[in-house]
């Protein structure tokens, strides 16, 4: 058999076609063409992910994003490609946005539809429920000569050592006549309105004067709460108490301190009482008068700590003990202690009382608006009658 003869066979017999080659009917891709190509797969990955390829996201991604940043520093390519650059992928020409009409022909991904609901919609916001029914408000005081002496007065006063600058640290601290500093401004508290309780505590609204000339007519526990965040107060005048700010006078007779203590007994049936303080009045200094307290049946015969002294005037210490029992009398403590010499002692100026409420009793007996409330002893706080 003829070798043409044997090829002839062989590929008649190929029931497969695995000897069917057909010869290439393209040439070869020119310069431009494998241009055009490449470009066209960044555009299908546009088209296919809704993005332009990254930089990082994968080999093939990452070679896409490569060949499409050197189209882009290339003008030749990228003039070359224009009118196959549908989505303005090439484009590096910067626009001249000299309106608003610019801006807005200029924005090409929708950024700036009109779209006011989705601006002006709070979402995820938590809606304030108990906003009150109106807020305190800082404008010029009008009057603000009739006050301008006092700020003057407190000034030198603090320059000379006859006031000084403590810690504010209750908001029963906060009366008419008293001076505070908040955010380094001398304020002056000329009138307190009506007081309420309000959960247990006292409310109220105030006048307050500035020393820049404006006055707020802010709420009594607001302005505490901006003072412990950023304030101080002004002590009262080293020589004259409160002189002619609370209606006292030289004339005006000083009777004495109200103090507030605390035991340090170690007696069982006192130690972990917690809420227990002594209320009491005393003519001389509260340091003279806790001296002999080991062996004072009314001290509980144990040493205790002062937690707080007021001086007080023109006050009757038999009326001010039986305000005090009679205001706390539901929560009095009922324990016998005995002297050195054996004999049953029962006090009774020691309560248990929180002493945030007890300072603010101490508050409405100077006032004398005590009569208008009374403790409650279940709910540990203070109520009107």
């Amino acid at each position: 058999m003829d070798k043409d003869k044997l090829l002839r066979e062989l590929f008649e017999n190929d029931p497969l076609g695995l000897l069917n080659i057909k010869p290439a009917t393209n040439p070869a891709r020119n310069e431009d063409e494998r241009l055009v190509a490449s470009f066209r797969e960044i555009v299908d990955f546009y088209e296919k992910h809704d993005r332009l390829p990254a930089q990082g996201g994968g080999i093939q991604e990452h070679q896409l994003y490569a060949r499409l940043e050197s189209m882009r520093k290339n003008p030749e390519k990228a003039e070359m490609l224009q009118k196959h650059d549908t989505h303005h992928f090439l484009q590096t020409e910067k626009k001249e946005l000299n309106s608003l009409d610019d801006v807005f022909a200029d924005d090409l991904l929708g950024l700036l539809d009109d779209d006011a609901e989705g601006l002006f919609e709070l979402r995820h916001v938590p809606k304030e429920t108990t906003m009150p029914d109106y807020i305190g408000k800082r404008t010029v005081c009008a009057d603000f000569d009739q006050f301008e002496s006092l700020f003057l007065a407190c000034h030198k006063d603090l320059k000379i050592g006859k006031r000084k600058l403590l810690t504010f640290r209750n908001e029963q601290q906060i009366e008419k006549g008293y001076f505070f500093v908040l955010k380094g401004i001398l304020l002056y508290v000329a009138e307190v309105g009506t007081k309420e309780i309000e959960n247990g505590k006292v409310n109220a609204r105030l006048r307050c004067i500035f020393e820049n000339g404006t006055e707020s007519d802010m709420l009594l526990r607001s302005l505490a709460a901006e003072l412990y965040k950023d304030g101080r107060r002004v002590t009262e005048h080293e020589d004259h108490y409160l002189d002619g700010l609370r209606g006292i006078t030289q004339d005006d007779e000083n009777t004495g301190f109200i103090y507030i203590l605390k035991s340090k007994s170690e007696n069982p049936a006192i130690q972990p009482l917690q809420n227990l303080y002594k209320i009491g009045f005393s003519t001389i200094t509260v340091e003279d008068r806790i001296k002999n307290a080991r062996q004072d049946p009314t001290f509980l015969m144990a040493d205790v700590r002062i937690v707080m002294t007021y001086q007080c005037y023109n006050m009757n210490p038999q009326k001010l003990e039986q305000l005090l029992h009679t205001f706390f009398g539901s929560s009095c403590l009922n324990v016998d202690v005995f002297d050195q010499a054996g004999q049953r002692h029962t006090p009774r100026e020691w309560f248990l009382a929180p002493l945030s409420v007890i300072e603010q009793a101490v508050h409405l007996i100077i006032s004398g608006e005590i009569v208008q409330y009374r403790y409650d002893a279940e709910k540990e706080g203070i109520v009107g009658r």
